[in-house]
């Protein structure tokens, strides 16, 4: 879709900074607004009065920055809006060299870099209301584990080198809260639980994902809401690339010949979880299995023999809601 303007934001907790760039990327307006809704809504009237323009007409351009675009998503709900929502690694490293930085810049950065490469924008999708409140919990979650074993792993490393009174003491004074924390987790795995088996679509995928050997349900929650119910438009390969477990060669000129690595630009937290199910794979008997075992007599690096199977568990992923069949685990692989 051919688009007349862009617009890039720089999105902070307090203020938004704009910049209105035209198809030459010729600055056309610029400024700051407080992040909230009614100036948010000011500011596209505005902007359709002065330049003549509808809302099809302009890309909206800002990076991801959490809770804190949500007063802008909200605004932009309407199907007639473009959004993109643009990794700020990306933005920044396609700009160049940039010895200052202002909140001003950055958004005129964002605008540009909008009108060059529009070619390639994804356009944002919004999550349902229920996807988000899925987000909510297992981002809430994630939080109750982490206080949960930031008083638990002290102790348990403590315990050989503390005297066996004062571990006992700190244990004493821990188990209240620790056993608040459980109460809450169990809580909320609760609630998580009523979300997905109450809506078909999500039970659906939900029980599509956790009959692949190795993909429990935490990993499988987070498949859902990484690829919004897979309706993203990724496929498989791009979402390797997203979670940070795509192989790329490392090469330059005759000199250069670096191993094949994967690249540190991921969804860290997916990557550790796809890690985690890739454990939980070789570990149980089947074909897996057997695959991690025989390329690790074969002289294969366990690591990279690892990352294939967190590939496999994607494929498998995707073909098991692309089919809409569970994984058939009786199934005969010929060998690779």
């Amino acid at each position: 879709m051919p688009f007349d303007f862009f617009l890039g934001i720089d999105v902070a907790k307090q203020t938004l900074d704009y910049a209105c760039v035209d198809l030459q990327g010729n600055l056309k307006a610029q400024g700051q607004i407080p992040n909230a809704h009614k100036p948010i809504e000011h500011l596209l009237e505005e902007l359709r009065q002065r330049f003549n323009l509808e809302p099809a007409n302009m890309l909206i351009c800002l990076e991801h920055t959490g809770i804190y675009n949500n007063h802008l998503l909200e605004v932009f709900t309407r199907p007639d809006y473009c959004v993109w929502l643009e990794s700020g690694k990306q933005i920044r490293y396609s700009m160049g060299v940039h010895r200052a930085k202002t909140d001003s810049a950055d958004a005129l950065n964002i605008a540009r870099y909008a009108q060059r490469h529009q070619a390639q924008a994804r356009l944002w999708k919004p999550e349902t209301k229920l996807l988000t409140s899925l987000k909510a919990l297992t981002s809430l979650r994630s939080r109750l584990l982490l206080a949960a074993n930031t008083l638990k792993q002290p102790l348990k490393e403590a315990k050989p080198f503390m005297d066996k009174g004062i571990v006992r003491s700190l244990e004493k004074a821990s188990a209240h809260s620790l056993k608040a924390l459980e109460k809450d987790l169990e809580a909320v795995n609760s609630q998580i639980e009523t979300l997905i088996k109450g809506d078909p679509e999500l039970n659906r995928l939900f029980h599509l994902l956790t009959s692949i050997v190795g993909i429990g349900t935490v990993t499988a929650t987070s498949l859902i809401l990484a690829t919004n119910a897979f309706t993203d438009g990724k496929t498989a390969k791009q979402f390797a690339c997203y979670a940070g477990v795509a192989p790329f060669p490392y090469q330059s000129g005759s000199s250069i010949r670096g191993r094949t690595r994967v690249s540190p630009m991921a969804d860290k937290q997916m990557k550790t979880l796809l890690h985690l199910s890739a454990m939980t794979a070789i570990r149980a008997k089947g074909e897996l299995q057997d695959y991690y075992q025989r390329k690790v007599k074969e002289g294969k690096n366990k690591m990279a023999v690892l990352n294939a199977v967190r590939n496999k568990l994607i494929l498998r992923a995707y073909a098991v809601v692309g089919k809409n069949q569970e994984y058939d685990k009786t199934y005969t692989y010929t060998l690779a």
